[in-house]
C-alpha cells in the first residue's frame, strides 16, 4: 500500500486560478502620481458673465411692465400707470404703442420685477411680450453703489 506522502507526489502541478494584483496596483499608482502631478498645472476655466452696461443715449419713450411681490402688474409709460393681467398684457401693450405711435421694434419694453417675485413669472411675461411682437423687451436692474 502506498503511503500519503507518495500517493500526492504523482499527481502534476495545480494551476493557481488567482488574480495577480500587482500590476494592477503599479498601473493605478502611476495613474495617481500622474493626477496629482498635473492637477495644479491645469488653469480654472473663466466664465465671463453678463455685465451691466450704461447706454450711451437713453430711449426717448420706454414702457414699463412692473411686476410686484405679490406678482400683480403695472404698465407705465410717461406719467400714466395702469393695472394689467398676464392674460391682458399683450393687448394693452399693443394698445400702449400704438398710442405713442411707434412702432414694436422702436419702442422698448423694460420689465422691472421684485426680488422676491419668482423667476418663471418674469420669464412669463418676457415670453408674453416677445410672441405679441415686441422686439426690444429688456430687464430693468438696480445697481449698488
Amino acid at each position: 500500500m502506498p503511503s500519503v506522502a507518495s500517493r500526492g507526489r504523482g499527481r502534476g502541478r495545480r494551476t493557481i486560478a488567482e488574480i495577480n494584483m500587482v500590476p494592477f496596483i503599479d498601473v493605478m499608482l502611476v495613474l495617481l502620481i500622474i493626477f496629482m502631478v498635473t492637477a495644479p498645472l491645469i488653469s480654472p476655466s473663466v466664465i465671463n458673465l453678463p455685465s451691466v452696461g450704461k447706454a450711451a443715449k437713453a430711449p426717448d419713450r420706454i414702457i414699463q411692465v412692473t411686476i410686484d411681490k405679490n406678482e400683480g402688474l403695472q404698465l407705465r409709460e410717461g406719467n400714466t400707470s395702469k393695472p394689467a393681467s398676464m392674460r391682458d398684457l399683450a393687448p394693452q401693450v399693443q394698445g400702449m404703442l400704438q398710442a405713442i405711435g411707434g412702432s414694436a421694434s422702436e419702442v422698448p419694453v423694460i420689465i422691472a420685477a421684485d426680488k422676491g417675485v419668482k423667476y418663471e413669472t418674469v420669464v412669463k411675461v418676457m415670453d408674453t411680450l416677445q410672441r405679441a411682437g415686441v422686439q426690444r423687451v429688456g430687464l430693468s436692474v438696480q445697481t449698488t453703489p
